[in-house]
């Protein structure tokens, strides 16, 4: 019996002919497959390579699990590490602090592991999260989505604990994003997500090429030269940020880290809007005053009047 329904129905223009040389017959051999892919289109081609699984202290990096507009700003520096198959290896905790602990994690892919990389992850309480110093000066102007929302972190309840957690971080968030696009020196901003923000470790590299947290300002002794320098660096951002509406409300030397002849700018959770918050004059006399006693206490003649005059000056 023939299997060509062609042979069958010849006049049937539901069963067409067969190309010449094509056999209709289920049972025909089939040719081998060729040695190489032909003509297949190189788009559908691609590598599989096998990953081990996770050990103690490790998960899959978070990169692509949160949304675009929770990864740092474009252009990406060449060291943040996008693959999906990284891994992320916790090393320890760099930093304790009463509302975040900082860890040090490493974010590299097994199968490039010359281009993994060591960030540094705050992470903020929730449920034992204690309240920040004076919190409610610093959130004057701010707004909530919901008044729900508000409500509960003003009563402090458990939800409300929970809710102001990720809102520090968010603060933070913002805070580092906008200042970075400002060109202003703070931690490049990896990502957030919930209530842990992935940033640039900002390290020292000593004589024996050995890598290692930078210091604190307050911790360090510079030269005049450079204790000067570094005078001009904060006077410099603190006029930016003005000109830009933002007071950082809590600047020291505890919370600015030396990396060699450059100054970064850390801890941005309190960051005050300066026409919104009616504290922020107040601010940013406290940041002037705190910076310039520290630097008169390094033999810098550095008047906190005088400085808050000129960045005066710069805001209006």
């Amino acid at each position: 019996m023939s299997h060509d329904p062609h042979a069958q129905y010849p006049h049937d223009p539901r069963y067409p002919g067969l190309p010449d040389g094509l056999d209709a017959d289920p049972r025909r051999p089939v040719p081998p497959p060729p040695d190489g892919p032909g003509d297949v289109d190189d788009r559908f081609v691609f590598d599989f390579h096998a990953y081990d699984d996770l050990g103690d202290g490790q998960r899959w990096s978070t990169w692509l699990s949160v949304e675009p507009l929770c990864r740092g700003p474009e252009p990406l520096p060449d060291w943040v590490v996008t693959s999906q198959g990284a891994i992320d290896t916790e090393l320890g905790v760099l930093k304790t602090g009463k509302e975040a602990d900082v860890h040090l994690v490493e974010r590299a892919d097994p199968l490039a592991p010359d281009a993994g990389v060591v960030m540094a992850a705050k992470r903020y309480r929730s449920s034992e999260h204690r309240s920040f110093h004076r919190a409610a000066t610093y959130t004057e102007g701010r707004s909530m989505k919901r008044s729900r929302d508000e409500r509960a972190i003003k009563r402090k309840s458990s939800f409300g604990r929970r809710l102001a957690a990720g809102e520090w971080a968010v603060s933070e968030w913002a805070a580092l994003v906008r200042l970075w696009n400002l060109g202003l020196p703070v931690p490049y901003p990896v990502q957030i997500d919930g209530t842990e923000i992935l940033m640039e470790w900002i390290t020292v590299t000593d004589e024996d090429g050995a890598v290692a947290t930078a210091p604190r300002l307050a911790q360090v002794r510079p030269s005049p030269e450079l204790l000067a320098a570094y005078f001009g660096q904060l006077t410099d951002a603190l006029a930016t940020m003005v000109q830009n509406g933002v007071v950082h409300g809590d600047l020291s030397a505890y919370n600015i880290l030396a990396a060699g002849e450059r100054l970064v700018i850390i801890d941005l959770p309190q960051i005050v809007d300066l026409v919104g918050n009616l504290n922020a004059m107040n601010f940013l006399q406290r940041d002037c005053a705190n910076i310039c006693g520290w630097f008169r206490s390094r033999g810098l003649d550095a008047d906190e009047h005088a400085l808050f005059a000129e960045l005066m000056a710069h805001a209006f």
